[in-house]
């Protein structure tokens, strides 16, 4: 499990490190002893060639290459240890400084989400909260039928205490000089019964059948519920797996919403929007990992709202300092921004997720 983790986050870092631009390792002024680049054939005149950015000198030992692996890991050129301060404290101007064009300066909004992103699955998997192969919804007999036999058994009870109401209504109305409030008391009671009955039925009409066919194509989400009981576990690591290959779809699934905060502006355009959002999203990777840590090590449930009020503070500091907005319009967004992201942006995510999780 740890050696899963380890690799987990060197695959991160490597890649992060494909990615950001010129971050390999630091070349010395005289350590370019040949004359032309030997990836362009640029005459140098410095360190690095002026038009491809191919160092002057190129290692061929082994122990420059893991040198270059654990460079790419741990250090990004320096530039981590002062983009993660930043990306904490000061969002906003992180976000409007890179989108203006210091991009030397700091990690690139996709390389830091590339290796938060490796992390939070590295540490996420090992953690036992997150262990759900023994799940009971996807045992055989156990819990998707328990809650139809919940259902069925509830809607015989409201049946019954229907029959109840309207026997004693009526013998209510059959006595003389019965009282008004009592009989509207009881019609009110009787339309709630029938309120929840309707409910009942709309919920077992939506769920999946105990017993389904997988050659069945006319219920093809209760076929994917059949397979997922057969191997719960199975399910669960293509969960993973597709969270892992997928998870850059949560930057364009929140570009739409994010153009809805300024609509028809001139001033912003897709990319500041992009790089918003991808900051944004390395951030909360984050912050999940360390309430996540933080739980595991006995902390009480109230580190949650404790970790989702630090999510909203963060949205609320990025969108007044990226955007250049006062106190008011960024609360606004902020709280519309937060909608969009519970019941739009997530959802549709994790819905995609399950979908391949299943469809297989």
């Amino acid at each position: 499990m740890v050696g899963e983790m380890a690799a987990d986050v060197m695959t991160g870092g490597v890649i992060a490190h494909a990615v950001e631009p010129r971050a390999g390792g630091h070349v010395a002024a005289g350590e370019f002893e040949h004359g032309l680049c030997l990836n362009c054939g640029t005459a140098l005149i410095d360190a690095h060639c002026h038009r491809c950015g191919q160092a002057g000198h190129v290692h061929r030992t082994a122990g420059a290459f893991f040198h270059d692996i654990l460079h790419g890991v741990f250090h990004f050129e320096g530039k981590a240890w002062r983009t993660l301060p930043m990306l904490v404290l000061h969002p906003g101007a992180l976000t409007r400084r890179y989108v203006a064009g210091e991009r030397a300066r700091f990690v690139s909004p996709i390389a830091l989400f590339l290796f938060s992103v490796f992390l939070l699955f590295a540490i996420l998997a090992q953690l036992p909260m997150f262990h759900l192969g023994d799940s009971a919804l996807l045992k055989p007999g156990a819990g998707l039928s328990e809650v139809q036999g919940r259902v069925t058994a509830e809607q015989q009870a409201t049946r019954e205490e229907l029959v109840g109401l309207r026997s004693a209504l009526d013998t209510i109305k059959r006595t003389p000089g019965s009282n008004p409030a009592t009989v509207a008391h009881m019609e009110r009671q009787i339309v709630e019964a029938q309120d929840k009955l309707s409910g009942l039925q709309t919920a077992q009409r939506v769920l999946p059948r105990e017993t389904t066919h997988v050659g069945d194509k006319s219920d093809w989400f209760g076929a994917m519920v059949e397979h997922a009981k057969e191997n719960p576990k199975l399910l669960l690591y293509k969960l993973k797996s597709s969270g892992y290959k997928y998870s850059w779809a949560l930057i364009p699934l929140s570009l739409p919403f994010l153009w809805l905060l300024f609509p028809f502006s001139r001033r912003f355009g897709f990319y500041d929007h992009a790089v918003f959002a991808t900051y944004s999203l390395t951030f909360m990777s984050l912050l999940t990992i360390v309430t996540a840590l933080l739980i595991t090590a006995g902390a009480s449930s109230s580190v949650v709202i404790v970790a989702l009020a630090a999510a909203m503070v963060h949205i609320y500091k990025q969108l007044k300092g990226a955007y250049s907005l006062s106190r008011g319009g960024a609360l606004v967004r902020t709280l519309v921004l937060a909608t969009f992201i519970c019941w739009a942006i997530v959802p549709l995510f994790l819905t995609g997720l399950l979908y391949l999780g299943l469809a297989d």
